[in-house]
């Protein structure tokens, strides 16, 4: 391994072997962090030398990623609606179904300049909300974690992106802890919270199971516990005319309506992801 076309080849080839869904694909990204290099110019310059400490570099991300480790958590960042958001054990690594909710919303948003308020619950990274205000140019938010460290990620995520001056993070068990200035009530609110039945947690893939917070991921015995604590808070803070979307399991949206409706929520949509899966419920305030 001499070169940078070489390091590719032998990381792809091992990630074959392995059984990895984008064995390339994954050996270009961690082949490009470990020289520190553009991916451009990895695809450009493959006959680019590498150095001893270079070629270490390259053979620790390859092993970490035979372990199942993601991608995202070896580089320390993941790419979310054309943006760069940094991960780490705290967050969750934004996935692409989630942009399903960024979606949803923005369709139903029609004065996309309007001076929108936006209460992002359980915001991990923050890829949810940030999403939200680089396309809402006049839109302010709150984010809201009850890890510390979390927060943290998703402040320093806001101040990369450019967006920090729209957004503030507060920490708080879902709608508890709100500030009496961050109460609303606000246009959009929107969560993807934990859903996985604790049964089920050991069935996700090592990529899930091993390395995302099981806090960001367990729903309780029933994959419901997190709907139950968050939407009579949303029913409270959301305007009269505004929208709610929440990201759910598969299987997941009667149950969650029907929580919902206890709430005072009505639901508007439910959209499906790429899979054409359900992923997305929208809400509304029931009129009065």
């Amino acid at each position: 391994m001499q070169n940078a076309g070489e390091a590719v080849q032998l990381a792809t080839k091992l990630f074959t072997e392995a059984g990895l869904e984008t064995p390339r694909l994954d050996a270009r990204v961690l082949v490009a962090a470990a020289l520190n290099i553009d991916k451009t110019r990895l695809f450009s310059h493959p006959e680019q030398p590498i150095s001893d400490h270079q070629c270490l570099a390259v053979h620790g991300f390859i092993q970490r990623r035979l372990g199942r480790e993601p991608v995202a958590r070896i580089v320390g960042e993941r790419e979310f609606w054309s943006l760069t958001f940094k991960v780490d054990a705290s967050t969750l690594v934004p996935r692409p179904d989630s942009e399903t909710l960024v979606e949803a919303i923005l369709k139903r948003t029609d004065n996309r300049a309007g001076r929108i308020s936006i209460l992002d619950m359980g915001t991990g990274s923050g890829c949810l909300v940030l999403a939200l205000l680089s396309e809402l140019s006049r839109a302010t938010a709150v984010g809201v974690d009850i890890s510390a460290r979390t927060l943290d990620i998703a402040t320093q995520n806001a101040r990369f992106l450019g967006l920090d001056q729209r957004v503030r993070f507060l920490r708080s068990n879902w709608c508890d802890g709100l500030a009496a200035d961050a109460r609303g009530p606000f246009d959009i609110i929107i969560s993807n919270p934990p859903y996985i039945a604790v049964g089920d947690l050991k069935k996700l893939d090592p990529d899930v199971a091993e390395f995302d917070p099981h806090g960001a991921l367990s729903g309780g015995d029933d994959g419901l516990q997190a709907y139950r604590e968050l939407l009579p808070g949303l029913s409270r803070y959301l305007a009269k005319t505004g929208i709610a979307g929440l990201e759910i399991g598969w299987d997941q949206a009667g149950a969650v309506k029907n929580i919902a409706d206890q709430a005072g929520l009505s639901c508007l949509e439910t959209v499906q992801d790429m899979a054409g899966r359900d992923r997305v419920l929208l809400f509304r305030p029931v009129e009065s």
